[in-house]
C-alpha cells in the first residue's frame, strides 16, 4: 500500500479562507498536548503564552517591536513568493543591512547631525538590498537554485557581523566584549508611545505593508507580479520579463530585511552585537504563509508570531520550560498551514499493490 495525492477537480474557497485559523486551533491542541507529556498543566500553559501577555501595557509594546521586523520581512517575502521567485535567506539580508546602516553611528560616531537616521536607514535598505542581488544575479545569470544560493549567504552574513564586532568595529570602551559603540541619541529610533518602547520601525512595517497591498491590488507591477508567479509561459505572451521580476522581487524584499534590520539595532538594542536576531528572517516565512501572501493578512499573523515570543519568554519564567517551546510552536504552526494548504488542493488516496488497472487507463496505455 502506498499513499498517493490526487489534486482535486476543484479547490473549496471556504477551506481556503478558514485555512489559518484551523492552522492555528490546530497548533494549539498539539501545543497543549505537548505541555502536557512537559509534565505541566496544559490550560495555565496556553493561557501564559496566549493571553497573558495580552493583558498588560508592557508586554504589548513588545508584541509590537517583535512583529515590527516579521511584518517589513513577510511582506517582502510575499512579493518574491508570489511572483515564484523562493527567497529563503532574509536573515541574512537583514543581518546586513543592520551592518550597512550602522556604518554612520559606528564609523562616524563624532558626527552629530539630523541626518544621521535618514541616512543610516537608506544605508540599510541598500545593503540588505544589494545582499539579495546576489541571489539575484546568479539565478537570472546562471539559473542557480535561489533557496540554495539565499540560504547560505545567511550563515556569512552571521560570521561577517560577528567578525566585525570582535574586530574593526569592537568598542575600545566595551572592556573587550565583542560589541560596537553605543548609538548616538540622534541615531535612535523615537518611541511613538509614553506608555512603552514601541518606535517607528512599526509605523514602517504597517506603511510597507499597506504600500505593497495597493501595488499588488491596483498596479500593473502587481498584475505582472501575479501572472508571472503563476505562469511564467503566460506572463512572455503578455510582454512581461521573468529575469527582471526576479530581479524587482528579490531586491524589494532585501530592501525591506535591510530596513527591517536596521530599524531592530536602532530601535531596540542601540548597537551592534554578535546576535542581533531570534530568527525573524526564518519565522518571517511562517509568516508570509500564515497571511495567505497577502500585505494585509501579513499585519495579522506578525502580530500572531511576535505574540509567541513574548509568550513563550513568559512560560520560561512560570513554568520553567525550555526556550526552545517558542521554535516548537512556531514549526507546529508552519506544519499545519502547509497540511490545510495542501489537503485544501489534493486529496490522499491509498493505493493497493495487484490492485487492477481499470480498463479506460488500459486503454489510455
Amino acid at each position: 500500500m502506498r499513499i498517493e495525492l490526487e489534486r482535486r477537480p476543484r479547490a473549496s474557497a471556504l477551506y481556503a479562507i478558514l485555512s489559518p485559523f484551523i492552522a492555528l486551533v490546530l497548533t494549539v491542541i498539539a501545543g497543549g498536548i505537548m505541555f502536557w507529556l512537559l509534565g505541566k498543566d496544559p490550560v495555565s500553559a496556553l493561557y501564559s503564552f496566549f493571553v497573558e501577555p495580552l493583558l498588560d501595557v508592557w508586554s504589548l509594546h513588545e508584541i509590537a517591536i517583535k512583529a515590527a521586523p516579521l511584518i517589513l520581512i513577510g511582506v517582502g517575502l510575499s512579493v518574491c513568493y508570489r511572483s515564484n521567485n523562493w527567497n529563503i535567506g532574509a536573515e541574512g539580508q537583514f543581518i546586513m543591512g543592520a551592518i550597512a546602516g550602522a556604518i554612520v553611528p559606528v564609523v562616524f560616531h563624532e558626527w552629530h547631525s539630523p541626518l544621521v537616521l535618514p541616512l543610516m536607514l537608506v544605508f540599510g535598505m541598500i545593503g540588505g538590498a544589494l545582499y539579495a542581488a546576489i541571489p539575484a544575479f546568479l539565478k537570472a545569470n546562471m539559473n542557480t537554485n535561489e533557496i540554495l544560493s539565499s540560504l547560505m549567504l545567511v550563515y556569512i552574513a552571521q560570521l561577517f557581523l560577528d567578525w566585525m564586532v570582535r574586530g574593526p568595529w569592537r568598542s575600545p570602551e566595551a572592556y573587550n566584549f565583542p560589541v560596537t559603540r553605543d548609538f548616538a541619541p540622534e541615531a535612535i529610533l523615537p518611541e511613538i508611545l509614553t506608555s512603552g518602547r514601541t518606535n517607528l520601525g512599526f509605523v514602517f512595517a504597517i506603511v510597507a505593508a499597506v504600500l505593497v497591498w495597493f501595488m499588488m491590488r491596483y498596479t500593473l507591477k502587481g498584475f505582472e507580479i501575479s501572472v508571472l508567479g503563476q505562469s511564467e509561459r503566460a506572463g512572455r505572451f503578455a510582454g512581461f520579463s521573468s529575469r527582471r521580476m526576479i530581479w524587482f522581487s528579490l531586491l524589494l524584499s532585501g530592501a525591506l530585511a535591510g530596513l527591517a534590520g536596521i530599524a531592530e539595532v536602532s530601535g531596540n538594542i542601540n548597537k551592534l552585537q554578535p546576535v542581533i536576531s531570534p530568527g525573524y528572517g526564518f519565522t518571517a516565512i511562517i509568516v508570509a504563509f500564515l497571511g495567505r501572501l497577502n500585505p494585509l493578512g501579513i499585519i495579522a499573523a506578525g502580530l500572531f508570531l511576535a505574540l509567541t515570543y513574548v509568550g513563550g519568554e513568559a512560560v520560561q519564567l512560570t513554568l520553567s520550560v525550555s526556550d526552545k517551546v517558542t521554535r516548537v510552536f512556531q514549526g507546529l504552526l508552519l506544519f499545519f498551514v502547509l497540511s490545510c494548504d495542501t489537503l485544501i488542493l489534493y486529496k490522499i488516496r491509498l493505493v493497493f499493490p495487484g490492485r487492477a488497472v481499470p480498463a479506460a487507463q488500459q486503454g489510455a496505455e
